[in-house]
């Protein structure tokens, strides 16, 4: 296959963007090469805001053909949360005719080495950059995100988490050294000599089974995780959910093709409505890599049945607000108000249990009691969301009809602090738009128990009444243990009660944030710097991202000679 772009262009190209990557994971520093702003697109190949929306606009009803082997079918069906039919079709593949090809091309994958895998995967990076405003719209109406969101979580968020994975990827592989001259002293006699060649070697074929609220956010990190580290892979979208990780196998086969290697490395799997191929693939002998997020059911049977693979989860957790004191009020409540009511609670790091002793907290507005907190907070939210507009722009929509259920459910549960409202979106009248739901409960009551000890994804909250700070650490030591949490937040002014927290999340693996009163919310990570999850509760397996989340995709394999 003939290479339109060299190795020589391409590290010209990516090698500075891909140094300072190396940093930034070494600092933990702010960095990004991936702008936010829409109006930022435009120039030097970018779609601009018309053009974005006019390429998605092109893609409806269309036939995405990626021109894959083995293609037998095309299956589609996704409609937009916001009401939208996408009718766009895609290949469905005889799994015995496409899994041969993708692993015809791993050798020469292999063979190419750590920095030029990390700089065809730059490049497939810079080409998805230049298409953000499509696959913000394409992210928009599959996850119901709103389009701020969809823009700069589906777009520029999601290409820092793919990039901060091929970083970490190409650290591990140049761990050790391509070649060594070995010599070991024998006295008087002649010392022994050998030469010493070590190759990282892929383990298989990666499978990415894509989750229905962030395709590209959750998705780009496994993908590029395995491809960088040699592997071909697989990607399995989210029925419901297709079209942006569809998107992404399109610009990486075209780049893979341009770059001299086969497009096959990276393939797409989509299926007939209710064929749930995840099972099939997951236990074929060729996926040797699982990257999966969603429910915890799934990735429990994931754990326990591909035992062939190599096995990466992202599952459910209850994550949890220990409340118990401030000194900014005002700002704290406004603080958990967004958190609560971003992208309508779908997100696997929204808080849902917020922890609050029966006799209240210490404020700088004094002394406020557990109900007055609930309610400050209710208010909060009300007023963050008394605009339709305002509230249309960050609560997206309703992503699916369990949300929904949950959330209409909630309110039987126990006393309604804040009851859900509908909201109409004059632009999308088919969209199902709720605010959050606050519920009050009793931490010492064993019927509030199984309330707030599960998992409720959506934008439902438990404000639970504990009765002092150490009996709330001791419950979020427990919640972390038996359920997980990707996220932990906590509001104090005492020291020994902040020590207290901060050993529970050590101890039980849970990242912490303290006091969050500003622009920073805990239920946002930042690339390069913070890690999401951190592989050591059961709520994921893995961190997004960290020496293990890469190392342990690839082996390195030996060849020593007498020199």
């Amino acid at each position: 296959m003939t290479a339109a772009l060299s190795a020589h262009e391409l590290i010209a190209r990516h090698r500075s963007t891909l140094d300072q990557a190396l940093e930034v994971i070494r600092t933990r520093a702010y960095w990004s090469p991936h702008p936010e702003h829409p109006k930022a697109y435009g120039e030097n190949g970018s779609l601009d805001a018309a053009a974005g929306k006019a390429a998605f606009d092109a893609l409806l009803g269309s036939r995405l053909d990626l021109g894959q082997p083995g293609t037998d079918d095309w299956v589609g069906g996704e409609t937009s949360p916001y009401g939208v039919d996408l009718g766009v079709t895609y290949p469905h593949a005889d799994l015995d005719v496409l899994l041969p090809a993708m692993k015809a091309g791993q050798r020469a994958w292999r063979d190419a080495g750590a920095e030029q895998r990390a700089v065809v995967c730059l490049e497939i990076l810079k080409r998805i950059s230049d298409r953000t405003h499509e696959f913000a719209h394409a992210v928009m109406h599959t996850s119901g995100q709103a389009f701020m969101m969809a823009f700069q979580a589906g777009g520029p968020h999601a290409q820092d988490r793919g990039l901060e994975a091929v970083a970490y990827a190409y650290v591990e592989q140049v761990r050790t050294p391509d070649n060594a001259e070995w010599t070991k002293p024998q006295g008087k006699r002649d010392p022994l000599a050998m030469n010493k060649q070590f190759t990282p070697v892929p383990r298989g074929i990666a499978l990415m089974i894509g989750c229905n609220t962030f395709p590209t956010w959750n998705g780009y990190p496994g993908l590029f995780a395995s491809l960088a580290t040699g592997n071909a892979v697989l990607v399995k979208p989210h029925p419901r959910a297709v079209l942006p990780l569809a998107l992404t196998v399109q610009v990486a086969r075209e780049v893979l093709a341009e770059t001299g290697f086969d497009p096959n490395l990276v393939a797409l799997a989509a299926e007939r409505p209710g064929e749930g191929i995840a099972k099939t693939l997951a236990l074929r002998p060729e996926i040797r890599i699982i990257d999966y997020t969603g429910s915890t059911e799934f990735g429990d049977w994931l754990e326990a049945n591909a035992r062939q693979a190599q096995v990466y989860t992202e599952k459910a957790g209850v994550n949890t607000v220990v409340v118990h004191s401030t000194s900014d009020y005002k700002g704290m409540l406004s603080n958990l108000a967004f958190s609560l009511s971003l992208y309508s609670g779908q997100m696997c790091t929204t808080p849902q249990n917020l922890l609050v002793p029966r006799e209240g907290i210490s404020t700088d507005q004094g002394p406020k009691s557990y109900d007055e907190v609930v309610a400050d907070l209710a208010k909060s939210v009300d007023g963050l969301l008394g605009d339709d507009a305002r509230a249309n722009a960050l609560l997206g929509a309703i992503v699916n009809p369990d949300v929904k259920a949950r959330l209409e459910a909630a309110a039987g549960l126990g006393e309604v602090a804040l009851a859900s409202r509908e909201i109409t979106n004059p632009d999308f009248p088919g969209a199902v738009v709720r605010t959050p739901v606050i519920v009050k409960l009793d931490g010492a009551k064993p019927d509030d128990e199984a309330a707030y000890m599960s998992e409720c994804f959506g934008p439902v909250s438990f404000a639970v009444a504990v009765d002092s700070a150490a009996d709330a650490a001791e419950l979020l030591r427990r919640t972390v243990r038996e359920k997980g949490a990707m996220t932990v937040g906590a509001y104090t002014t005492d020291p020994e009660v902040e020590q207290a927290v901060q050993e529970v999340c050590l101890e039980e693996a849970a990242q912490l944030s303290l006091n969050l009163t500003g622009g920073v919310y805990v239920n946002q990570t930042a690339a390069f710097s913070d890690f999401h999850g951190s592989g050591g509760n059961p709520a994921a397996s893995a961190a997004l991202c960290d020496g293990a989340f890469v190392a342990n995709r690839f082996r390195v394999v030996e060849v020593r000679r007498d020199a």
